[in-house]
Order: C-alpha cells, then sequence, then structure tokens
C-alpha cells in the first residue's frame, strides 16, 4: 500500500503529492476524458474539483478548480493512491 504526502506548491491550485514508490510510467492527464484507461487517473479525476493530474517518478502533482476544498480532495487523493500503487 502506497503513501502520498502532500505539500504546497507555489500555485493555490496545485499540491504536490510525494509517493514512497515509484509511478510505472509518466502521467500527465488534462481531462476526465483523457483519464480513460488509466485506474490510477481515472480515480483521481473522479475526485470533485480535479481539473489536472501530472506525475512522474516519485511524486503527483493535483490541480484543482477554482474554489474546490483541499480538505477533501486531499484525503481522496491519498485514498486512491494507496489503493492504487
Amino acid at each position: 500500500m502506497a503513501s502520498a504526502e502532500p505539500s504546497p506548491t507555489p500555485n493555490p491550485n496545485a499540491m504536490k503529492f510525494t509517493l514512497d514508490v515509484t509511478l510505472p510510467e509518466m502521467v500527465d492527464v488534462r481531462s476526465a476524458e483523457a483519464a480513460a484507461g488509466n485506474p490510477l487517473a481515472e480515480r483521481i479525476f473522479a475526485i470533485p474539483g480535479v481539473v489536472m493530474l501530472f506525475g512522474t517518478a516519485d511524486f503527483l502533482t493535483v490541480s484543482r478548480e477554482d474554489g474546490a476544498d483541499w480538505d477533501e480532495i486531499v484525503p481522496a487523493v491519498q485514498a486512491v493512491v494507496a489503493e492504487e500503487l
């Protein structure tokens, strides 16, 4: 079970998640439609407010729409990472 430690970025609408595992491939998804076929991306895009996902090596960056609540997004992303990685 993988873990993801959140940390803020200079962009208030982006959060970096440092992973304790290495991603099997780079992830660069900018829409729910583009997430199709990637279980990790599909599940993260199913979280309300998520608008972009980028990841490589040992981190993911999740971007939210303006006004979306990090207090809801962060634990949901952590749960998906724990289950998918």
